[in-house]
């Protein structure tokens, strides 16, 4: 469901999934249903034939975030496996109410950064305790260029459409749920951006129970290449993730070193996770494994964004509930 951009990065790559075929493409733009079908040697269909199709096993909802719930809620009542981007929806308190329907269903949740092998050799030799104990976490996710002012009013905003990512990595490595969150956001990007009512500089610090921090940077350009750092800092030491550049050949001369520039954007920068994501769908679609990204984590994600904006309006620190 989604022939945009998600929907061109998950198509192709599903086609290339051991277990999967892509049958279907489904998006009320005739044009782009049928040029990612084409691509991808499927047909396109309405929804309704899709789901009423029995040979249809599974979904992938890259539809636009203010239809992600209500698809995904309709491929689970058709009794399909469902992947589904990030975010759940727009709305915490919907998000909430349908989380029982979930409850028994095969879904996948599109946080794919937990399945970057980066990240999660970071992660593997932090849970091996080679630094210690974990103390802090720095994130840093900065965008390379502004996107088209079009795209503001239906993304949900800085928090829910960009730092949700980092939100649920910070609960993935913290290994803890944050307790106390405090936001400060600024528009300094694009006027056009904070005309819109978003922001698009922040800078978000969550702390938890026992006391752990961690510190995320966003942006909505860097000037410089899609910036995505790890860093975390435990009693003996420091696991660093750093950002991954185009290839690894240097100049040096008289004027210095050159060498290639990080990845241009985030097709590039999570291709690798991007299709991990897709063969671990394919494993819990076919009842092998339980999910890795679930529902559960979804709603606490969508509730710290929540938090990210309450603080930054305020000025204040937000205790937290938790939504794990």
């Amino acid at each position: 469901m989604g022939a945009g951009r998600m929907g061109q990065v998950h198509g192709p790559n599903a086609v290339r999934t051991p277990g999967l075929r892509l049958k279907y493409v489904v998006d009320p733009r005739p044009g782009a249903a049928q040029a990612l079908a084409a691509r991808c040697g499927a047909a396109v269909a309405t929804l309704e034939q899709a789901l009423d199709d029995p040979a249809v096993g599974g979904v992938l909802v890259c539809s636009s975030t203010d239809r992600h719930l209500a698809h995904a809620l309709a491929a689970v009542d058709a009794g399909k496996a469902v992947f589904c981007e990030k975010p759940i929806d727009l709305d915490l308190d919907k998000a909430r109410e349908a989380q029982p329907r979930f409850r028994d269903a095969r879904f996948v949740l599109g946080f794919n950064r937990r399945y970057d092998p980066h990240f999660l050799a970071l992660k593997r030799r932090l849970d091996a305790g080679e630094v210690g104990a974990l103390e802090s976490l720095q994130l840093v996710n900065h965008d390379p260029a502004a996107p088209p002012p079009g795209f503001i009013p239906t993304s949900g905003g800085l928090f829910k459409d960009f730092t949700i990512h980092d939100l649920d990595m910070a609960r993935w490595l913290l290994g803890e749920e944050p307790t106390e969150l405090f936001c400060a956001a600024s528009c300094l990007v694009d006027p056009e951006i904070g005309r819109l009512g978003d922001v698009d500089t922040a800078r978000t610090v969550l702390r938890t129970a026992s006391g752990r921090l961690c510190v995320i940077s966003n942006t909505r350009r860097s000037g410089y290449g899609y910036d995505q750092r790890v860093e975390a800092f435990g009693a003996a030491g420091m696991i660093a993730a750093g950002n991954v550049v185009l290839d690894t050949v240097g100049t040096l001369t008289e004027d210095g070193l050159g060498a290639a520039p990080i990845a241009p954007g985030f097709p590039q920068r999570f291709a690798a996770s991007y299709r991990a994501l897709l063969a671990h769908f394919a494993e819990v679609a076919q009842g092998l494994a339980p999910s890795r990204t679930r529902y559960a984590d979804g709603i606490a994600a969508l509730a710290l964004a929540e938090a990210c904006g309450q603080s930054a309006r305020s000025g204040r620190a937000i205790r937290l509930q938790g939504d794990a």
